[in-house]
């Protein structure tokens, strides 16, 4: 699949921000004492705010309909929307940034939270007066925390899985694994059966390389995980050989399609997946992505937990914080900021509006207070994340300054490995080493 937005819309894949970031150290220092470009007041003495965003054109109606919402309720503050599509909103961020003129509310990203936040470029939300975090959902709760800092908070909740078409199954005449229990040989043996069943002309299973956050998962099912929290590298090599050892499996049983095909899929995004075009049973996607997903196949497409859930010691799956929201170090006026933050998280009224837009809502209250007003494939996402809840162990922290360049990093060695030019071990060994670079050159 292609890299993804954290909405779960397909993107271009992203590129290192370091240096534009890097430039900005020196700048930094006018944006921490007040001297940037932020906000401003109007001559009848109402704060102006900017807040930054990114997205499709009906994410910007809705969250410009949120904001003249917060307006009518607060006469004294307005808000100046600031919006571009997911290619150039990282590449804006860090020039405005390092201009020291930075929005007041800015939409981070896990990649890069831990980027902005040592360098001084946030402010620790959990000192804010006027900003209640305490019905965040404990899984995500501190998943903005560094250094006892909180730098972001979640906009709402994802979770990665498989989605799976029931038709696709009953056609191949397999059963539909049993989600509570199948495990990783389970899940390549069921793929290639499917295959085989069908003669070829419904694949069991779409390449799931390249995205780290599958790996994330297998490697927290074995006791170990992608980061750890000082943005070291958690996982072992045997780990990801292993990880790498299931693509080739696939490959070779012929459970997913080709190297060549694969590459092909890929481009595509979800519309093109084996799932959407109706030529494969099952495939790894964001939670959010079902409805789309679903609506593009004509078909109903279900939520299966990952295959190795109850296969060792801990589960793997997690709520992935769908966005943060963030207050530049440099705003002029933290307590308006912290204002509208709160109503972005808290409000029942703004959650009516974006429903699931920033996954479903990190407050617990105001999750469950939306879920009927849902469309149906996002009722039963949320329905889907309230059966896991329950076996997750943990979170995990924000990624290391330089984790963007792993999207690019795992497509290559995915294909690598697919084309047959690198072994599982082969792979794994180049997997540590660029990410290694990456993240101790940021």
């Amino acid at each position: 699949m292609r890299a993804e937005s954290p909405s779960g819309r397909p993107s271009v894949r992203l590129r290192s921000r370091t240096l534009p970031l890097a430039a900005a150290l020196t700048a930094l220092t006018m944006v921490v004492s007040g001297c940037g470009g932020q906000g401003g007041d109007s001559a009848d003495g109402v704060v102006e705010l900017r807040f930054s965003w990114w997205g499709s054109d009906e994410r910007h109606a809705m969250t410009q309909e949120v904001i003249e919402l917060f307006e009518e309720q607060n006469p004294g503050i307005k808000i100046v929307g600031e919006y571009t599509d997911w290619a150039s909103y990282w590449d804006k961020l860090a020039t405005t940034t390092a201009a020291g003129d930075a929005p007041d509310i800015i939409t981070q990203e896990e990649r890069y939270l831990r980027e902005y936040a040592e360098r001084g470029a946030l402010l620790d939300l959990s000192q804010l007066d006027g900003l209640d975090l305490s019905k965040i959902d404990p899984l995500v709760a501190e998943s903005g925390d560094l250094d006892g800092a909180t730098y972001g908070v979640a906009t709402g909740v994802n979770a990665y899985a498989i989605l799976a078409d029931p038709q696709a199954f009953a056609d191949a005449g397999v059963d539909m694994p049993d989600d509570d229990t199948w495990t990783w040989d389970d899940y390549v043996k069921i793929a290639a059966e499917i295959s085989e069943k069908s003669n070829g002309e419904i694949v069991g299973t779409q390449a799931m390389g390249y995205n780290e956050t599958g790996f994330a998962i297998f490697a927290r099912q074995h006791g170990e995980s992608l980061y750890t929290e000082d943005g070291k590298l958690g996982f072992s090599k045997k780990t990801l050989e292993k990880w790498f050892q299931y693509t080739v499996d696939l490959l070779e049983s012929g459970a997913q399609p080709g190297a060549s095909e694969s590459v092909e899929i890929e481009a595509g995004g979800p519309d093109q997946s084996v799932l959407a075009t109706n030529k494969g049973a099952m495939a790894h996607f964001w939670t959010n992505q079902l409805g789309a997903i679903s609506a593009s196949s004509g078909r109903e497409i279900e939520l299966l937990r990952y295959p190795g859930e109850t296969e060792h010691e801990r589960t793997g799956m997690y709520f992935k914080p769908a966005m943060y929201y963030s207050i530049s170090a440099g705003t002029e006026h933290p307590e308006e900021a912290a204002k509208f933050v709160d109503f972005l998280l808290n409000s029942e009224e703004a959650a009516a509006i974006l429903l699931a837009d920033r996954g479903l809502p990190a407050n617990v209250e105001v999750r469950e207070s939306i879920v009927d007003a849902l469309p149906e494939a996002d009722r039963r996402s949320a329905e889907f994340l309230a059966e896991i809840e329950g076996t997750i162990v943990d979170g995990n922290p924000p990624p290391p300054i330089g984790a963007g360049q792993v999207v690019d990093i795992i497509k290559r060695i995915n294909d690598d490995l697919m084309f047959g030019r690198l072994t599982p071990a082969e792979a794994a060994d180049r997997f540590i080493k660029e990410v290694e670079d990456a993240t101790k050159a940021s």
